[in-house]
């Protein structure tokens, strides 16, 4: 994996979800979603679920992804959760993308266990990018 983002996304702080039920990192992801909006000269593809939407946007140069967008509707995790994925991607061959597992940033975000079926949301988004990357 690789990015450049100025957000410290190794920020491990525990979550104490009844003085804040986002924590750290989640606000820092929230509150400056540095590859939020599409990106130029690219494709995108998205999904969506009952209480989340996430499209995401990519540009590649050959089997690599070199920039990496997205717009995404919902709680503060579903984005802080894709710009933990943009962040951490941007840069990655394709075929990582295509491995992408979300358990990673679900643990990492300390996302509750009744906000999971957000965050699949994302996952499914990273499927149908990476099947329009492949066309």
């Amino acid at each position: 994996m690789s990015g450049d983002s100025d957000i410290d996304l190794d920020i491990d702080l525990e979550v104490d979800p009844q003085v804040d039920p986002y924590g750290p990192l989640v606000r820092a992801l929230f509150e400056r979603p540095e590859h939020a909006g599409a990106v130029t000269g690219g494709v995108s593809a998205g999904a969506e679920g009952p209480e989340a939407r996430v499209q995401l946007f990519a540009r590649p140069d050959g089997e690599t992804v070199t920039h990496l967008g997205f717009r995404a509707w919902g709680c503060p995790h579903v984005i802080a959760a894709a710009e933990y994925f943009c962040a951490n991607h941007q840069g990655s061959a394709l075929s990582e993308l295509e491995a992408f597992d979300v358990s990673e940033i679900i643990e990492k975000l300390s996302v509750p266990a009744e906000k999971t079926g957000r965050i699949l949301v994302l996952e499914d988004a990273v499927r149908a990018l990476c099947g329009r990357l492949r066309q």
